[in-house]
């Protein structure tokens, strides 16, 4: 997935995955993934996705900041 956010391009696609968080089994209505990701220039993003009764009902990509990133692996670890 791409996004353009304030003109900087994330793409899951040429970026790093850092580390992934699922809940729940693929198709669950509240289940979802969150995937923390950094582009070649080190920035960090959010790629969530989930389903219908879930925090994420659709695909997208959230940038954030070295000091959420560290904390969201802190969090997830």
């Amino acid at each position: 997935m791409k996004k353009i956010i304030c003109k900087v391009e994330y793409d899951t696609e040429t970026a790093e995955l850092i580390a992934k968080k699922s809940v729940g089994n693929f198709g669950d209505a509240d289940g979802y993934e969150e995937s923390l990701y950094k582009t070649p220039d080190g920035k960090f993003f959010l790629y969530t996705n989930g389903g219908a009764e879930s925090p994420y009902t659709k695909e997208d990509i959230k940038r954030i900041n070295k000091v959420k990133a560290d904390e969201w692996l802190a969090a997830n670890a």
